[in-house]
């Protein structure tokens, strides 16, 4: 049986993510108190090989160590469990409440939206804690947030560790779901080549810029490196995902071109890999 959970603070995504899991053959269930979760999900079980079941601060036990009991439960040998955290930095919330005029669940006359927001990341701090996958829906858009949803977390049962290696820029913030950050800034720029400045690095020209200097290989290879050697281990110690981040100042050049030279070579090395170029549609 195929379980996830989907946790996370409100205007992160989770109705989306849900939705996109319902049409994809999951049950889903939604605000039902934690601690009835077991005896509800194994009777579904029954009928259902699938079944994603949202959790949010509103119906989460008092007791910590409850729901650390019921989540154990949850995690059954013979089930193939995850958790799914999402999340979004705390002036993304704002705006999605603001923009959509929604009521926070946990505000009221005398709790303003800021305050509900901060608690809400208090009480699910616990559950995020115990995630398999957290995903950073900050810069996410509808379609890039379903997509993630499809291809991370709507996989068939498979033993073998999910690895996504994404490029960003520096100066548009650090990945926060990222497990491992890799700075390339210290490699040349093409952005100081006029002829290069408004391509990417999926273009030819650029890669044949960054193939002239030594050390772009070197980086490409020692990354490559470091992931084929300690992905077993990973994998080893039941991880389901990595989300490895590959960083330069604007996520257009350096970045985009190491990332999919790290895909191209994890794939020849038979890892579960995907890839995802965060900033690269993004302008100055």
């Amino acid at each position: 049986m195929r379980l996830v959970i989907v946790s996370g603070r409100s205007g992160s995504g989770k109705t989306i993510s849900l939705h996109v899991l319902e049409d994809l053959g999951f049950y889903c269930i939604d605000n039902l108190p934690v601690d009835i979760l077991p005896v509800v999900i194994d009777k579904l079980a029954e009928d259902h090989p699938r079944i994603a079941v949202s959790i949010d601060a509103r119906n989460l036990p008092q007791d910590v160590n409850l729901l650390k009991d019921v989540i154990s439960e949850l995690r059954r040998p013979d089930w193939d469990s995850d958790i799914i955290y999402l999340d979004a930095d705390h002036k993304s919330l704002l705006r999605r409440f603001s923009e959509t005029r929604r009521r926070h669940p946990l505000s009221n006359d005398h709790v303003s939206l800021q305050e509900a927001i901060e608690q809400e990341r208090e009480l699910l701090s616990p559950l995020a804690s115990m995630a398999d996958l957290t995903v950073d829906t900050s810069q996410l858009s509808h379609h890039q947030l379903c997509s993630i949803i499809r291809d991370r977390v709507a996989r068939e049962h498979s033993n073998r560790l999910q690895l996504l290696i994404q490029s960003f820029g520096f100066k548009n913030g650090m990945p926060a779901d990222a497990d491992f950050i890799f700075d390339v800034r210290c490699l040349p720029n093409p952005y100081w080549e006029p002829h290069l400045r408004s391509l990417s690095g999926e273009d030819s020209e650029v890669a044949k810029y960054l193939q002239n200097y030594p050390e772009v290989e070197q980086m490409v290879e020692d990354i490559i490196r470091f992931l084929d050697n300690w992905i077993p281990r990973f994998e080893a110690d039941n991880r389901s995902y990595l989300t490895v981040g590959i960083g330069c100042t604007g996520g257009q050049h350096r970045s985009v071109y190491i990332t999919k030279q790290l895909v191209s070579r994890a794939q020849t090395l038979k890892m579960n890999v995907q890839v995802r170029h965060r900033d690269l549609q993004k302008t100055s």
